[in-house]
């Protein structure tokens, strides 16, 4: 298993967005983003940095490999 990079919240929905992931609405400091086809939903904090503990369980929750969502960083 390939060890996380430390990325901030911007970084992050700009790589789900490369996977047709949208911004469905945003509340206070967290975005809420969506995928119709498979469908899947996903809440990222926008902060600095992501906690690796809760980026790992952001690429789980999308169906993503952690090799996947590197590429796309």
């Amino acid at each position: 298993m390939n060890k996380l990079p430390v990325v901030s919240g911007k970084e992050c929905i700009a790589a789900l967005e490369k996977a047709m992931f949208y911004v469905k609405r945003r509340e206070s400091s967290h975005v809420i983003l969506r995928r119709d086809d498979p469908f899947a939903q996903v809440v990222v904090p926008d902060h600095r940095e992501i906690d690796r503990g809760t980026l790992r369980a952001i690429i789980r929750q999308t169906g993503l490999s952690v090799d996947e969502f590197m590429l796309l960083l």
